[in-house]
């Protein structure tokens, strides 16, 4: 379903958490249609875009970190005949420091849809929130749930703003699409507003060590006690070549519903 609606109510909410100004329509009968349009800190607002050009911010440059903050992780999925895998490691790295081992990086977003996050912990935080409030709140408005395309549309184009800056996110929307006759949907957007489907993605410092386990054993025919074993598999072998994945393996089976394996 198109995300676009020059005939409904546009709520334009600048990133200030709570304020906003809204655009009103009398047609369609009064349906809204709210969307979060966030800016960042040097981005003009929606309705005016000066010609000339605007410095880019250095205020990450006045910034003292103790420490490089080196990101890794290793998540993966993919599609097979049964619906979709998606699988993640739990290890959670600051630079040569375990931060955490079982951090959950794998959310459930929807009933039909999770998301595999890589990159700033507090950044994929974030965005995962976003991204579950404007969906229900799409669900509740339009009495229908968002599809996968529409939300991985709707993600690009509220991080394209952050291009360029210091936000680091990486989400893998793995889900099941009804709007795309009742199949699996595998989206991969990133915080430069990169926006990429397909049938099997690797994210993170491990993941060409997961493809290299994908692409000697994924096929569509797998069955369901197959292709966990071979996402748990991929993930492990990850974890023994790549120093900022380890600990435990997170894994979902995608259908009509999420379940967790």
């Amino acid at each position: 379903m198109p995300l676009e609606d020059t005939a409904s109510t546009i709520n334009v909410i600048d990133y200030n958490f709570g304020l906003s100004r809204q655009k009103t329509s009398n047609r369609n009968s009064g349906v809204p249609l709210h969307f979060f349009l966030p800016t960042s800190p040097d981005s003009a607002p929606f309705h005016y875009r000066p010609s000339f050009h605007f410095p880019a911010s250095n205020h990450s440059l006045n910034v003292i970190r103790p420490f490089t903050l080196a990101h890794g992780t290793t998540t993966l999925g993919f599609i097979f005949q049964g619906g979709v895998i998606a699988a993640a490691d739990t290890r959670a790295s600051a630079g040569g420091l375990v931060a955490c081992p079982a951090v959950h990086k794998i959310t459930p977003i929807h009933s039909h849809l999770v998301v595999t996050s890589s990159g700033s912990g507090a950044d994929c935080m974030l965005w995962e929130r976003i991204l579950a409030r404007e969906i229900r709140l799409y669900q509740l408005r339009h009495r229908q749930r968002l599809s996968i395309r529409g939300a991985a549309k709707l993600l690009s184009f509220m991080l394209h703003p952050f291009k360029g800056t210091d936000v680091c996110v990486a989400l893998t929307l793995c889900g099941w699409d009804k709007e795309a006759g009742n199949t699996g949907c595998l989206i991969y957007v990133c915080s430069d507003g990169t926006r990429l489907q397909g049938d099997v993605f690797s994210v993170g410092s491990g993941s060409p060590y997961a493809y290299g386990v994908l692409d000697r054993g994924l096929r569509w025919s797998l069955s369901r006690d197959e292709a966990i074993s071979l996402a748990r598999e991929a993930v492990f072998r990850a974890t023994h070549r790549d120093a900022y994945s380890g600990n435990n393996v997170d894994l979902f089976h995608i259908t009509a519903q999420v379940h967790q394996v």
